[in-house]
Protein backbone atom coordinates (compact mmCIF):
# COMPACT_ATOMS: atom_id res chain seq x y z
CA UNK A 1 0.00 0.00 0.00
CA UNK A 2 1.76 3.21 -1.30
CA UNK A 3 0.49 5.72 0.98
CA UNK A 4 2.29 8.41 -0.43
CA UNK A 5 1.41 8.20 -3.79
CA UNK A 6 -2.31 8.60 -2.87
CA UNK A 7 -1.42 11.24 -0.64
CA UNK A 8 0.53 13.32 -3.36
CA UNK A 9 -2.30 12.64 -5.54
CA UNK A 10 -4.87 13.80 -3.52
CA UNK A 11 -2.80 16.59 -2.45
CA UNK A 12 -2.44 17.87 -5.89
CA UNK A 13 -5.94 17.67 -6.83
CA UNK A 14 -7.01 19.54 -3.50
CA UNK A 15 -4.62 22.48 -4.82
CA UNK A 16 -6.52 22.65 -7.92
CA UNK A 17 -9.63 23.46 -6.33
CA UNK A 18 -10.43 27.23 -7.38
CA UNK A 19 -11.40 29.84 -4.80
CA UNK A 20 -11.59 33.68 -6.15
CA UNK A 21 -8.94 35.83 -4.62
CA UNK A 22 -12.08 38.16 -3.39
CA UNK A 23 -12.73 39.66 -1.07
CA UNK A 24 -9.46 37.77 0.48
CA UNK A 25 -10.35 37.75 4.27
CA UNK A 26 -13.23 34.35 3.44
CA UNK A 27 -10.92 32.93 0.79
CA UNK A 28 -7.08 33.39 1.67
CA UNK A 29 -7.70 31.19 5.04
CA UNK A 30 -8.92 28.31 2.96
CA UNK A 31 -6.56 28.11 0.77
CA UNK A 32 -3.89 28.20 3.95
CA UNK A 33 -5.45 25.50 5.77
CA UNK A 34 -6.06 23.16 2.86
CA UNK A 35 -2.37 23.16 2.06
CA UNK A 36 -1.18 22.91 5.80
CA UNK A 37 -0.80 19.11 5.29
CA UNK A 38 -1.81 15.44 6.36
CA UNK A 39 -1.96 12.04 5.67
CA UNK A 40 -5.34 12.54 3.46
CA UNK A 41 -6.71 9.49 4.86
CA UNK A 42 -10.67 9.89 4.38
CA UNK A 43 -10.11 10.53 0.88
CA UNK A 44 -7.92 8.10 0.63
CA UNK A 45 -10.56 5.54 1.91
CA UNK A 46 -13.03 6.99 -0.87
CA UNK A 47 -10.48 6.05 -3.76
CA UNK A 48 -9.80 2.42 -2.19
CA UNK A 49 -13.36 1.69 -1.49
CA UNK A 50 -13.99 2.76 -5.34
CA UNK A 51 -11.25 0.64 -6.60
CA UNK A 52 -12.36 -2.24 -4.24
CA UNK A 53 -15.53 -3.15 -6.56
CA UNK A 54 -13.78 -2.66 -9.71
CA UNK A 55 -14.22 1.37 -9.90
CA UNK A 56 -11.15 3.74 -10.71
CA UNK A 57 -9.96 6.47 -8.33
CA UNK A 58 -10.44 8.83 -11.26
CA UNK A 59 -14.43 8.25 -11.14
CA UNK A 60 -14.09 8.64 -7.35
CA UNK A 61 -11.90 11.93 -6.53
CA UNK A 62 -14.52 14.67 -6.74
CA UNK A 63 -16.64 12.25 -4.07
CA UNK A 64 -13.07 12.05 -2.14
CA UNK A 65 -12.09 15.42 -2.13
CA UNK A 66 -15.89 16.35 -1.01
CA UNK A 67 -14.82 14.24 2.18
CA UNK A 68 -11.66 15.71 2.70
CA UNK A 69 -13.22 19.22 2.29
CA UNK A 70 -16.28 18.15 4.95
CA UNK A 71 -13.27 16.97 7.30
CA UNK A 72 -11.55 20.24 7.13
CA UNK A 73 -14.61 22.27 7.96
CA UNK A 74 -15.60 19.73 10.78
CA UNK A 75 -11.89 21.04 12.00
CA UNK A 76 -11.77 24.94 11.62
CA UNK A 77 -15.01 24.38 14.07
CA UNK A 78 -13.25 22.01 16.40
CA UNK A 79 -10.61 24.53 16.93
CA UNK A 80 -12.35 27.46 17.55
CA UNK A 81 -14.81 25.50 20.32
CA UNK A 82 -11.65 24.26 21.64
CA UNK A 83 -9.74 27.46 21.58
CA UNK A 84 -7.06 25.95 20.00
CA UNK A 85 -3.92 27.59 18.80
CA UNK A 86 -2.72 25.24 16.80
CA UNK A 87 -3.66 22.74 14.30
CA UNK A 88 -0.55 20.76 12.47
CA UNK A 89 1.85 22.79 14.20
CA UNK A 90 0.25 25.48 12.20
CA UNK A 91 -1.57 28.69 13.41
CA UNK A 92 -5.62 28.19 13.40
CA UNK A 93 -7.58 30.45 11.01
CA UNK A 94 -8.81 31.91 14.21
CA UNK A 95 -5.38 32.51 15.75
CA UNK A 96 -4.25 33.86 12.60
CA UNK A 97 -7.19 35.73 11.48
CA UNK A 98 -10.07 35.87 13.94
CA UNK A 99 -13.08 33.56 15.22
CA UNK A 100 -15.40 35.22 12.72
CA UNK A 101 -13.25 35.07 9.89
CA UNK A 102 -13.17 31.28 10.93
CA UNK A 103 -16.74 30.66 12.03
CA UNK A 104 -17.17 31.70 7.94
CA UNK A 105 -15.14 30.34 5.78
CA UNK A 106 -15.57 27.10 7.85
CA UNK A 107 -19.15 27.62 6.22
CA UNK A 108 -17.75 27.88 2.82
CA UNK A 109 -15.61 24.69 2.74
CA UNK A 110 -18.90 23.02 3.82
CA UNK A 111 -21.06 24.42 0.51
CA UNK A 112 -17.86 23.70 -1.49
CA UNK A 113 -17.99 20.01 -0.19
CA UNK A 114 -21.96 19.51 -1.20
CA UNK A 115 -20.40 21.10 -4.62
CA UNK A 116 -17.73 18.39 -5.16
CA UNK A 117 -20.25 16.07 -3.69
CA UNK A 118 -22.58 16.23 -6.62
CA UNK A 119 -19.98 15.72 -9.42
CA UNK A 120 -21.16 12.21 -9.26
CA UNK A 121 -23.36 10.58 -12.08
CA UNK A 122 -27.10 11.35 -12.00
CA UNK A 123 -28.54 8.10 -10.96
CA UNK A 124 -26.50 7.65 -7.59
CA UNK A 125 -26.71 11.16 -6.51
CA UNK A 126 -29.93 10.14 -4.34
CA UNK A 127 -27.37 7.23 -2.39
CA UNK A 128 -24.51 9.78 -2.18
CA UNK A 129 -26.42 12.90 -0.72
CA UNK A 130 -28.58 10.37 1.92
CA UNK A 131 -25.10 9.12 3.17
CA UNK A 132 -23.14 12.65 3.10
CA UNK A 133 -25.95 14.03 5.00
CA UNK A 134 -26.60 11.50 7.59
CA UNK A 135 -23.17 12.02 7.99
CA UNK A 136 -22.46 15.03 8.95
CA UNK A 137 -25.17 14.93 11.37
CA UNK A 138 -23.95 12.63 13.35
CA UNK A 139 -20.37 14.00 13.48
CA UNK A 140 -22.32 17.30 14.64
CA UNK A 141 -24.04 14.79 17.50
CA UNK A 142 -20.66 13.37 17.95
CA UNK A 143 -19.23 16.64 18.76
CA UNK A 144 -22.41 17.31 21.16
CA UNK A 145 -21.87 14.83 23.09
CA UNK A 146 -18.17 15.59 23.53
CA UNK A 147 -18.53 19.22 24.76
CA UNK A 148 -21.34 17.51 27.07
CA UNK A 149 -19.15 15.25 28.47
CA UNK A 150 -16.42 17.84 30.11
CA UNK A 151 -19.11 18.76 32.02
CA UNK A 152 -19.66 15.24 33.65
CA UNK A 153 -18.34 13.12 36.15
CA UNK A 154 -20.39 9.40 35.47
CA UNK A 155 -19.20 9.16 31.74
CA UNK A 156 -19.38 5.51 30.96
CA UNK A 157 -17.03 3.60 28.58
CA UNK A 158 -20.27 2.79 25.87
CA UNK A 159 -20.78 6.37 25.83
CA UNK A 160 -17.10 7.18 25.02
CA UNK A 161 -16.88 4.76 22.54
CA UNK A 162 -20.46 5.92 20.96
CA UNK A 163 -18.95 9.63 20.73
CA UNK A 164 -16.03 8.77 18.83
CA UNK A 165 -18.22 6.38 16.94
CA UNK A 166 -20.06 9.50 15.76
CA UNK A 167 -17.13 12.05 15.85
CA UNK A 168 -14.58 10.24 14.18
CA UNK A 169 -15.69 6.99 12.97
CA UNK A 170 -18.57 7.64 10.69
CA UNK A 171 -16.72 9.83 8.36
CA UNK A 172 -14.65 6.61 7.82
CA UNK A 173 -17.74 4.25 7.22
CA UNK A 174 -18.81 7.65 4.94
CA UNK A 175 -15.85 7.59 2.91
CA UNK A 176 -15.63 4.16 2.28
CA UNK A 177 -19.11 3.58 1.54
CA UNK A 178 -19.13 6.62 -0.91
CA UNK A 179 -16.49 4.97 -2.54
CA UNK A 180 -18.47 1.63 -2.96
CA UNK A 181 -21.48 4.34 -3.84
CA UNK A 182 -19.37 5.84 -6.76
CA UNK A 183 -18.86 1.63 -8.11
CA UNK A 184 -22.03 1.01 -7.38
CA UNK A 185 -21.47 -2.17 -5.08
CA UNK A 186 -24.15 -4.36 -3.81
CA UNK A 187 -26.13 -2.81 -0.95
CA UNK A 188 -24.92 -5.20 1.24
CA UNK A 189 -21.38 -4.48 0.04
CA UNK A 190 -21.75 -0.88 1.01
CA UNK A 191 -23.34 -2.08 4.66
CA UNK A 192 -20.16 -4.40 4.94
CA UNK A 193 -17.59 -1.71 3.85
CA UNK A 194 -18.88 0.52 5.95
CA UNK A 195 -19.03 -1.28 8.85
CA UNK A 196 -15.24 -1.85 7.92
CA UNK A 197 -14.78 1.58 8.05
CA UNK A 198 -16.73 2.34 11.45
CA UNK A 199 -15.10 -0.34 13.31
CA UNK A 200 -11.52 0.98 11.93
CA UNK A 201 -12.15 4.36 13.10
CA UNK A 202 -12.68 3.39 16.75
CA UNK A 203 -9.74 1.68 17.30
CA UNK A 204 -7.95 4.19 15.43
CA UNK A 205 -9.24 6.55 17.90
CA UNK A 206 -8.62 3.95 21.02
CA UNK A 207 -4.87 3.83 19.70
CA UNK A 208 -4.80 7.45 20.07
CA UNK A 209 -5.67 8.05 23.45
CA UNK A 210 -2.97 5.36 24.26
CA UNK A 211 -0.75 7.32 22.13
CA UNK A 212 -1.07 10.82 23.71
CA UNK A 213 0.46 9.24 27.12
CA UNK A 214 2.79 6.30 25.76
CA UNK A 215 4.22 7.76 22.69
CA UNK A 216 7.86 8.23 22.22
CA UNK A 217 8.20 11.81 22.40
CA UNK A 218 10.60 11.99 20.06
CA UNK A 219 8.40 10.94 17.27
CA UNK A 220 4.99 12.13 18.69
CA UNK A 221 5.46 15.85 17.34
CA UNK A 222 2.92 17.38 20.04
CA UNK A 223 3.21 16.92 23.91
CA UNK A 224 2.97 13.53 25.46
CA UNK A 225 -0.08 13.87 27.79
CA UNK A 226 -1.76 16.28 26.77
CA UNK A 227 -5.16 14.58 27.69
CA UNK A 228 -4.44 14.21 30.90
CA UNK A 229 -2.87 17.73 31.58
CA UNK A 230 -6.47 19.04 29.88
CA UNK A 231 -8.17 16.23 32.42
CA UNK A 232 -9.95 14.42 28.99
CA UNK A 233 -12.51 11.42 29.59
CA UNK A 234 -10.25 9.04 27.13
CA UNK A 235 -10.83 6.08 27.17
CA UNK A 236 -7.58 5.38 29.48
CA UNK A 237 -9.41 7.80 31.99
CA UNK A 238 -12.41 6.04 31.79
CA UNK A 239 -10.93 2.47 31.81
CA UNK A 240 -9.50 3.63 35.08
CA UNK A 241 -11.76 4.98 36.58
CA UNK A 242 -13.85 1.62 36.02
CA UNK A 243 -11.19 -0.68 37.56
CA UNK A 244 -9.35 1.46 40.21
CA UNK A 245 -9.77 1.39 44.26
CA UNK A 246 -11.78 4.02 46.36
CA UNK A 247 -8.22 4.95 47.31
CA UNK A 248 -6.52 5.00 43.76
CA UNK A 249 -9.78 6.78 42.64
CA UNK A 250 -9.15 9.72 45.35
CA UNK A 251 -5.31 9.74 43.86
CA UNK A 252 -6.68 10.21 40.49
CA UNK A 253 -8.71 13.16 41.65
CA UNK A 254 -6.27 14.30 43.29
CA UNK A 255 -4.11 14.98 40.29
CA UNK A 256 -6.11 16.23 38.33
CA UNK A 257 -6.14 19.43 40.31
CA UNK A 258 -2.21 19.31 40.01
CA UNK A 259 -0.72 22.61 38.68
CA UNK A 260 3.07 20.74 38.39
CA UNK A 261 2.09 19.40 34.72
CA UNK A 262 5.26 17.26 34.36
CA UNK A 263 4.31 15.79 38.04
CA UNK A 264 0.86 15.16 36.76
CA UNK A 265 1.57 13.24 33.55
CA UNK A 266 4.46 10.72 35.54
CA UNK A 267 2.33 9.75 38.32
CA UNK A 268 -1.13 9.47 35.93
CA UNK A 269 1.11 7.18 33.99
CA UNK A 270 2.46 5.24 36.99
CA UNK A 271 -0.83 4.66 38.24
CA UNK A 272 -2.69 3.73 34.74
CA UNK A 273 0.42 1.28 34.93
CA UNK A 274 -0.73 -0.24 38.00
CA UNK A 275 -4.18 -0.77 37.06
CA UNK A 276 -2.76 -1.97 33.59
CA UNK A 277 -4.84 0.11 31.53
CA UNK A 278 -2.66 0.22 28.49
CA UNK A 279 -3.34 -3.35 28.13
CA UNK A 280 -6.60 -3.27 28.26
CA UNK A 281 -7.41 -0.45 26.40
CA UNK A 282 -5.46 -2.33 23.28
CA UNK A 283 -7.64 -5.21 23.95
CA UNK A 284 -10.60 -2.94 23.12
CA UNK A 285 -9.01 -1.64 20.34
CA UNK A 286 -8.00 -5.05 18.84
CA UNK A 287 -11.62 -5.90 19.30
CA UNK A 288 -12.75 -3.51 16.97
CA UNK A 289 -10.27 -3.87 14.53
CA UNK A 290 -11.51 -7.51 14.67
CA UNK A 291 -14.86 -6.87 13.80
CA UNK A 292 -13.54 -4.81 11.03
CA UNK A 293 -11.68 -7.72 8.90
CA UNK A 294 -14.46 -9.79 9.93
CA UNK A 295 -16.88 -7.36 7.91
CA UNK A 296 -14.11 -7.06 5.04
CA UNK A 297 -13.87 -10.82 5.35
CA UNK A 298 -17.29 -11.03 3.91
CA UNK A 299 -17.21 -8.78 1.11
CA UNK A 300 -17.26 -11.29 -2.12
CA UNK A 301 -14.60 -9.90 -4.33
CA UNK A 302 -10.78 -11.44 -4.54
CA UNK A 303 -8.93 -11.48 -2.15
CA UNK A 304 -6.38 -9.33 -4.18
CA UNK A 305 -8.20 -6.50 -4.36
CA UNK A 306 -8.54 -6.29 -0.44
CA UNK A 307 -4.48 -6.03 -0.14
CA UNK A 308 -5.02 -1.82 -0.21
CA UNK A 309 -7.15 -1.53 2.12
CA UNK A 310 -6.06 -3.99 4.58
CA UNK A 311 -1.94 -2.49 4.49
CA UNK A 312 -3.89 0.82 5.39
CA UNK A 313 -5.74 -0.38 8.39
CA UNK A 314 -2.52 -2.25 9.29
CA UNK A 315 -0.56 1.31 8.71
CA UNK A 316 -3.56 2.45 10.71
CA UNK A 317 -2.95 0.38 13.81
CA UNK A 318 1.03 -0.04 14.20
CA UNK A 319 1.54 3.65 14.07
CA UNK A 320 3.78 5.58 16.63
CA UNK A 321 2.62 8.90 15.90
Amino acid sequence: MDIKKYTALIDGELSQIGFPDSPNQLYDPLRYFLQIGGKRIRPMLTLLGAELFGGTYEKAMSQALSIEVFHNFTLIHDDIMDEAPLRRNFQTIHEKWNRDVAILSGDVLMIKAYQLLGQIEGKLLPDAFALFNKTAIEVCEGQQMDMDFEQRSDVTIDEYIEMIRLKTSVLLGCALEMGAIVAEASSNDRALIYDFGQHIGIAFQIQDDILDLYANPDKFGKQVGGDVIANKKTMLHLTAVQNATKEQLEVLKQLQNEDNVELKVDRTRRLFDQLDIRSLCEARMQEHYDIAMQSLAKIEVEEAQKAKLIGLANFLMNREV
